[in-house]
């Protein structure tokens, strides 16, 4: 569904459409609005207070150091909020994203945010519309953090093994007939468990999955253009 800027400009403010267009899930054009105003053209003078004295900006270094410092400051706002703010459990029972055509799409679906507040609605709209893609993302990653230390995988193999076998002996003994010998020996299993990963170096496998993890979605999700969603339909015309 295409937009213009604002169709009702005559008798709705543009607040009060956008307002509108985000409730009713048209994030997409919003985002494409703030591109469009983005990358419209500016003049290339610079006044001052005094009406007599133009200072031309022609320098080259000068906005190449407006442009770099922009777009840092954009980066570094990812950091300032929480991108999981509207994420749901539901955001997890539906089908994972086409890989190809959903999730990475092709070369003209990326876009560097033109601000700061497109980069929050561009986060928090892709991580609930991708949640389950970034879910096997972090699996994949922490597959290779495994592989790459091979005492952390020895480590969770083996704190897996402890419980799986405590499990098998409780029921085997009947350990549920006596809570105050079951208590002590769970909490003898949690603090074996500790030992060996902490030993076995497993959270700096999980520490190094975390923050891969963490980095690649929110770059993704933040130049990740909106793309228009499925609509409810409101029923058939006669």
């Amino acid at each position: 569904m295409v937009f213009s800027s604002n169709p009702l400009s005559l008798s709705v403010p543009d607040p009060t459409f956008e307002s509108w267009l985000r409730d009713s899930g048209y994030l997409d054009v919003i985002d494409n609005q703030q591109t469009a105003a983005a990358a419209a053209p500016t003049t290339g003078t610079s006044t001052i207070s005094d009406p007599t004295i133009t200072i031309p900006i022609s320098s080259f270094l000068f906005r190449y150091l407006v442009s770099f410092f922009s777009h840092l400051w954009t980066l570094l706002s990812l950091l300032t909020f929480n991108p999981f703010a509207k994420l749901t459990t539901n955001d997890f029972s539906g089908e994972t994203p086409s890989w190809t055509k959903g999730f990475f799409a092709d070369f003209l679906s990326y876009s560097f945010p033109a601000s700061a507040s497109q980069a929050r609605l561009r986060v928090q709209e892709n991580v609930k519309r991708y949640a389950r893609n970034y879910a096997s993302l972090f699996i994949l990653f922490f597959a290779c953090s495994l592989y790459q230390l091979p005492l952390a995988l020895v480590g969770l193999i083996s704190s897996l093994a402890l419980w799986d076998s405590f499990r098998f002996f409780s029921d085997k003994w009947g350990l549920n007939r006596f809570p105050v010998t079951e208590m002590i020996l769970v909490r003898f299993a949690q603090c074996v468990t500790a030992i060996i990963l902490l030993w076995l170096n497993v959270q700096m496998a999980l520490c190094c999955t975390l923050g891969v993890s963490y980095i690649v979605m929110l770059l993704h999700a933040a130049f990740r253009k909106l793309t228009p969603v499925k609509q409810p339909s409101q029923g058939r015309r006669k």
